[in-house]
């Protein structure tokens, strides 16, 4: 009969689009044009256990490398480790296949830092405003937000307000973070425990912070105008650098080395 010859083609559809339907996550058909993506441009520390771990949406057969410093990145999976990778950056994430095709795209790791910047008491220059997701034009989330949970910087001398996470320099200096004395090149470093009610659902998050104290411009070492050069030029400053735009307007970082954003410098100046 006709029906029996039509039921083993039609088994063969039916195992075709089962196969279809169940193959593993990921391309690595190496075929086309690579769009390497991570599903979102901002990417959110999360609330868990282990350690949180953002994979790319397509992986290809290469190798994924980051830029600057401070991602936690598989060099063979393009995995990222939010967990153990300093937040409140933008990085360039890079894969190189096998026969040298370059596909870069950048991604901001959410969270706060500071801009390295001189802040100059006598003009006034006194407070440190953190900054969100890498972008100074971005707002804060304040409403529901903790900085400096559990109080760790406050203990040390650094007044960082935990509604704003801003720092009052002047009243860091009289709290005697630098001693009843301060002298030329003294740095203390603070950490800062926050939490940000936005995507990241309040999970605990961190930063190192590098404060430095200078009587004046003229005592500042030629040491720390070299660290805040290689910053700049390998752009990995905050703002419209750190999206890696170079003079020409192309979308490229310059590694020349291997650039450190962290920590930031808050570099207190005297007059």
């Amino acid at each position: 009969m006709r029906y029996i010859k039509i039921i083993p083609f039609l088994f063969s559809l039916f195992t075709i689009a089962w196969l279809s339907c169940n193959k593993p996550a990921g391309n690595d058909d190496p075929s086309g044009p690579y769009n390497l993506s991570y599903g979102s441009s901002v990417i959110y520390l999360r609330p868990q256990a282990g350690d949180y771990i953002v994979h790319p949406t397509q992986h290809r057969p290469g190798i994924y490398s980051g830029f600057p410093e401070g991602i936690e990145i598989d060099d063979n999976t393009g995995a990222i480790n939010v967990s153990d990778s300093e937040t409140g950056l933008r990085y360039k994430i890079t894969h190189t296949a096998p026969d040298g095709t370059e596909t870069s795209t950048l991604v901001v790791l959410s969270g706060i830092s500071f801009t390295d910047k001189f802040y100059i008491l006598s003009q006034n220059d006194t407070i440190a405003k953190p900054v969100y997701n890498a972008n100074p034009s971005e707002p804060l989330p304040i409403a529901g937000s903790i900085f400096d949970e559990g109080g760790i910087a406050n203990s040390s001398g650094c007044d960082v307000k935990t509604f704003n996470g801003q720092i009052n320099l002047a009243q860091t200096i009289r709290n005697g973070i630098f001693g009843s004395n301060p002298s030329n090149d003294d740095k203390e470093d603070i950490e800062i425990v926050y939490r940000l009610n936005d995507g990241s659902g309040k999970a605990v998050n961190k930063l190192k912070v590098r404060l430095y104290y200078y009587t004046s411009m003229a005592t500042v070492t030629d040491e720390m105008f070299e660290t805040l050069q290689e910053r700049e030029e390998q752009g990995v400053f905050l703002g419209a650098s750190a999206t890696g735009m170079n003079s020409g307007g192309s979308n490229t970082m310059r590694p020349t080395q291997i650039a450190k954003p962290r920590p930031p410098c808050i570099i207190i100046v005297g007059q």
